[in-house]
């Protein structure tokens, strides 16, 4: 079936004091998409994909929807490709205008979200927001008015190889090891995962694992607690600039990395999604290592981000499907299921793909099964 590409955009207003995306507008935000759709079928349902970074409108799982009959619309918030300033509940408005738009520029009468990888907290926090509205700021108390958006809740959510939220899986993949954020490469031996000498090595024992998560949750609490006292002392002062930059070194050190007993699955073990964790863990891209104090509040503080999968989850009335990929290095089985099991109601199901990645890109032959699914899904409860 051919496929076709439209890129569009969508300019929404935006009241932010602090302009958190590079050039523009002030005053308005340009969230850019694109719609993916077979050329010769029409359809008044669509799939309306988004992540809090973007960039996903070429993933295989989008290309395969498309080309087997759904109508796709891939919307990139206005962070695309770039989460140092990151504000959860800025994406949320962006995909709210987005979904509004694409009812009025395409006539789809059933809107249902596509929460791939990053995608599925974004998701279940529009979700949340949309059917019991209740957030009217950031977490540093600056405006982002989720009630007065009026969002259209969406008809129902797909949670495709999601993970929890930005903020957990930062938490669960920080390097407990990093004692003072000042002195980022002092790090304790016996929490790091990648010094030789460091007597816990894979399987590792339950006391050990214990000890680092504590250790990894109290690194977050650290790190959330100078941004707070940081913040304070710029709204205090008139003189001060309103923001600050910083980086966060050693985010890429889960042990179930190294250990495949930790929430076993059929992936490989040694490695992460971005390669190897060692050199990850400190490297340029790994999560959160650039960030600004609202932003870390936003989507990365563990107690602070609203953004929490399984909290929107247990709020959300819609239908929703969960699909895992088994051999998935980014979102382990355990996210999948702690997401199903949140949903409160009866109306979910969740399905495994035995040795698919997370972008089946490795089996792409895998995305025609997470099609298969979600085309019965969509039949079953009526979307098609």
């Amino acid at each position: 079936m051919n496929v076709a590409r439209e890129p569009y955009g969508v300019l929404h207003a935006d009241p932010s004091p602090i302009k958190d995306v590079y050039g523009g507008d002030a005053g308005f935000v340009f969230v850019e998409c694109m719609r993916i759709r077979p050329a010769d079928v029409e359809s008044k349902t669509v799939i309306i994909f988004s992540h809090p970074i973007g960039g996903g409108s070429f993933l295989p799982l989008v290309n395969t929807l498309a080309a087997d009959g759904v109508h796709v619309i891939y919307c990139n918030p206005r962070y695309r490709g770039n989460d140092t300033a990151l504000i959860m509940e800025k994406c949320v408005l962006d995909l709210g205008a987005c979904i509004k738009d694409a009812k009025k520029r395409f006539g789809y009468e059933k809107v249902l979200l596509g929460g791939w990888s990053g995608g599925g907290s974004l998701s279940m926090f529009y979700q949340d927001q949309a059917e019991q509205p209740s957030i009217r700021e950031t977490p540093a108390g600056d405006p982002a008015d989720l009630v007065a958006a009026k969002l259209e809740p969406a008809d129902g959510v797909l949670l495709l190889a999601a993970h929890l939220s930005r903020s957990v899986t930062l938490t669960e993949w920080i390097d407990p090891s990093i004692r003072d954020e000042a002195k980022p490469f002092d790090r304790d031996p016996e929490l790091n995962l990648y010094d030789k000498t460091n007597p816990n090595q894979p399987a590792y024992d339950a006391a050990f694992l214990d000890t680092y998560r504590a250790a990894q949750i109290a690194r977050n609490r650290r790190i959330t607690a100078w941004v707070k006292e940081t913040l304070a002392e710029l709204k205090a002062d008139p003189e001060a600039a309103p923001e600050r930059a910083f980086c966060v070194h050693g985010t890429m050190a889960d042990p179930r990395f190294l250990d495949a007993s930790l929430d076993p699955s059929d992936r490989e073990v040694g490695v992460c999604y971005l390669g190897d964790p060692k050199v990850v863990n400190d490297g340029p891209v790994g999560l959160a290592r650039f960030a600004t104090l609202r932003s870390w509040l936003s989507q990365w503080s563990y107690d602070d981000s609203r953004a929490d999968g399984e909290g929107n989850a247990s709020r959300v009335t819609c239908p929703v499907i969960v699909v895992n990929n088994t051999a998935d290095l980014a979102c382990t089985p355990s996210h999948a299921q702690r997401l199903f099991d949140a949903v409160s109601h009866d109306d979910k199901e969740i399905h495994q793909i035995l040795g698919a990645d997370h972008y089946y890109i490795q089996h792409r032959e895998k995305a025609a099964i997470a099609v298969s699914l979600i085309k019965d899904w969509m039949t079953r409860k009526s979307f098609a």
